[in-house]
């Protein structure tokens, strides 16, 4: 196509006026097909003329605008193309004059002169503003998702985590949900833990009776089939003063007892929108029957599941509920391996429906002396340690102490070992001892004075005999 002038350009009119008209008006523009191909293809067809005059209301007769005629566009085409407006049917202002004089005629050619395929440059021309459009619109979308939903780049990474996590512990074929991915980011691999039985000293009792209670009925299952009596219990609550070594156990059975392992964080279960809790609390559930036998911990488990009250928000109470019917409602399931397992120094704080879910209690009080004599061996059994060290003059002296209260003690008594090699080091510098020294007695004494004074500015409170009745 090109772009012509009128008067270089022949155009056919049926009425000698329009046709000096336009010859004599530089205003006028219109497109024109090439002559010598036009009379090769349509020698039998003439050219069509669209005209779009521009004339003030009231104009009926175009010599009477003269100098108030605004711009004309001509377009010169082979064909009234479908769709286009008929003079007799524009009702517009602007068509005044077609619509009054008629004396403007457009002649139709068929369709199929009009119809040709798309150049090169068209179809080029086409994709790369499609690309735009897709391009812009993508980016468009994923920036108002993000900006209403500001943790889905948190449920990603969590996704992306679960998905890591199934693989290592050698879970396969197993389809979760959305709200599943979300819960099974918790899970914890047994290879990663550390902790093992015998690194927990002085709770032999506890170690046994949970090993009897809560793991053999799980690991020994035919054994206890014919026997409801004899079934795991749902639910295990690990209560006593802080620093006594619940959190280990739970851990050690992390390790040992052979269970999925779901380390469950109460801030997983909250969320802004409305609903979207209960349907964590759900996914739990479902997450733990598809990986059973499975054990659900949940340390400090009063600040989660606290005694209910009617100042309670309504999203709190709802999941709250929401968790305890599928724990142990209408439609629980009996023979399901799922066991919760809670950790917490204030049990008064738990509701009864919680305390009743959770029958099988262990109290893990402060050592006695005996525990905390075993408690310290454990902890320097592989220090370098004085033989003149007196364990059990130590733990006759440390009433009151927990386990990590013990253990600090003789990091204390470790770090004025390594203190008084510092400073023999700067005081003689040809001192030729590469070495620290043992652990003495006289550490452990002076340890147990810096303890004793922290511990009584702290004004710690001891939970030693809790009621749960």
């Amino acid at each position: 196509m090109r772009w012509a002038s009128s008067t270089k350009a022949q155009a056919h009119f049926d009425v000698p006026w329009a046709a000096k008209y336009v010859s004599n008006n530089p205003c006028i523009r219109f497109i024109a097909i090439d002559d010598q191909k036009r009379n090769l293809e349509f020698p039998e067809c003439g050219p069509s003329m669209v005209v779009h005059i521009s004339v003030p209301f009231g104009v009926k007769h175009l010599e009477e605008a003269n100098e108030q005629v605004e711009p004309i566009i001509l377009v010169k085409l082979n064909k009234l193309l479908p769709g286009l407006p008929q003079p007799d049917s524009i009702k517009c202002q602007k068509w005044r004059y077609l619509q009054t004089s008629k004396k403007m005629v457009l002649k139709e050619i068929p369709t199929e002169s009009v119809a040709r395929p798309l150049g090169r440059n068209e179809v080029i021309g086409l994709l790369f503003r499609l690309t735009i459009f897709g391009a812009v619109t993508y980016f468009t979308i994923k920036w108002m998702v993000d900006a209403i939903d500001p943790t889905r780049k948190q449920k990603m990474e969590a996704q992306k985590q679960a998905e890591k996590l199934m693989k290592q512990i050698g879970v396969q074929n197993v389809k979760l949900s959305e709200y599943e991915m979300s819960i099974a980011a918790h899970l914890v691999d047994p290879l990663t833990m550390q902790i093992t039985w015998s690194d927990i000293a002085g709770l032999d009792e506890v170690i046994t009776e949970l090993k009897d209670t809560v793991i053999l009925p799980i690991q020994k299952r035919h054994l206890f089939e014919g026997s409801r009596l004899l079934q795991p219990p749902k639910g295990v609550l690990l209560y006593g003063p802080p620093g006594c070594g619940k959190t280990l156990i739970a851990k050690a059975t992390a390790k040992e007892a052979g269970f999925r392992f779901i380390n469950l964080q109460p801030s997983t279960l909250t969320d802004k929108w409305y609903g979207e809790s209960q349907k964590l609390a759900a996914a739990v559930f479902s997450l733990a029957i598809k990986l059973q036998p499975s054990i659900i911990f949940i340390d400090e488990i009063d600040s989660f599941l606290r005694s209910r009250s009617s100042s309670d928000h309504e999203a709190t109470a709802m999941m709250k509920a929401q968790f305890m019917s599928l724990w142990d409602g209408l439609e629980t399931d009996y023979n399901c391996q799922v066991i919760i397992m809670g950790a917490t120094n204030r049990p008064q704080d738990l509701d009864s429906a919680i305390l009743r879910r959770m029958p099988t209690r262990f109290h893990i009080n402060q050592p006695n002396v005996r525990q905390r004599e075993e408690i310290l061996k454990l902890i320097l059994d592989n220090e370098n340690v004085e033989p003149t060290v007196d364990f059990v003059e130590i733990a006759k002296e440390t009433d009151g102490f927990s386990g990590s209260d013990l253990r600090e003690l003789c990091r204390d008594a470790a770090l004025l070992c390594v203190r008084d090699f510092v400073h023999n080091t700067h005081a003689n510098d040809s001192l030729e001892e590469d070495c620290i020294r043992s652990i003495q007695q006289q550490d452990m004494q002076r340890a147990i004075q810096k303890m004793r004074k922290s511990k009584s500015a702290g004004g710690q409170s001891v939970l030693m005999h809790a009621a749960m009745d």
